[in-house]
């Protein structure tokens, strides 16, 4: 400690200048952090706006939500082989009610029965043709003993979907987050993309992108999950 302090008299102008410039250095590193954690994507005609629940956002207003720039929202129904969420129904009827378009999505387990969790999904999911096309929610394997090869995860998916995508009518929408992409993205089925990048925009091609997950919609008291789609696909595919 003496030694340095010694060095730091003989050279005090140098020191504060390497601590100055590593302070500056750090806040602009800050500064361009919370901007790509808080941003909001340039928004334009082309792009629209959603939110995807569940009932962790508890009573939700829709009225209030749909007048805050909401197009349209994916509520989740059902998540393994019994698993249902308490408020779908009524996410479900009042987005519809306040006009805003509404899908709902699937919480999938793998290394559980593919055919069992198409049941429960389609005994709560209503069959309408103004609905969103159901999706997936594709995260982390997390109900395997091991890691999954691609052709094992494909398998249990392509299960899955084979019924919901009978059912439905129309193929569904495979939401993946940065991990599960990374792992597994070149084994996926081609489907409509839902990708959730919140730092950055998604390198490849998707139909919807969730860019943030601690929002902020009228009409929702807790944080929300704030998505955008394009509108070419959404009017095309959807």
């Amino acid at each position: 400690m003496s030694v340095c302090s010694a060095w730091f008299r003989k050279c005090p102008e140098i020191v504060r200048a390497i601590l100055l410039g590593a302070l500056i250095a750090s806040v602009a590193a800050s500064a361009v952090q919370a901007r790509h954690r808080h941003r909001e994507p340039l928004r334009h005609h082309r792009l629209l706006r959603g939110v995807d629940v569940s009932h962790y956002q508890g009573t939700i207003d829709w009225p209030a939500v749909s007048r805050d720039d909401v197009a349209f929202a994916y509520v989740k129904a059902t998540e393994g082989v019994a698993g249902r969420d308490a408020r779908f129904a009524r996410n479900w009827q009042g987005a519809r009610r306040a006009g805003i378009r509404v899908g709902a999505y699937h919480f999938f387990i793998f290394c559980r029965s593919p055919r069992a969790q198409a049941r429960n999904f389609l005994a709560v999911a209503p069959r309408t043709a103004s609905a969103l096309p159901p999706a997936v929610d594709l995260e982390t394997a997390h109900g395997c003993r091991s890691r999954l090869s691609g052709a094992e995860m494909r398998r249990e998916l392509n299960a899955y979907l084979a019924i919901v995508e009978a059912r439905q009518r129309r193929p569904a929408v495979l939401y993946v987050n940065a991990q599960f992409y990374a792992a597994y993205g070149r084994d996926l089925p081609k489907r409509a993309m839902w990708r959730r990048s919140i730092s950055f925009t998604p390198s490849r091609s998707w139909t919807f992108w969730q860019y943030r997950c601690r929002g902020h919609v009228t009409g929702i008291r807790t944080r929300v999950d704030l998505n955008l789609a394009r509108a070419s696909g959404f009017k095309r595919t959807l």
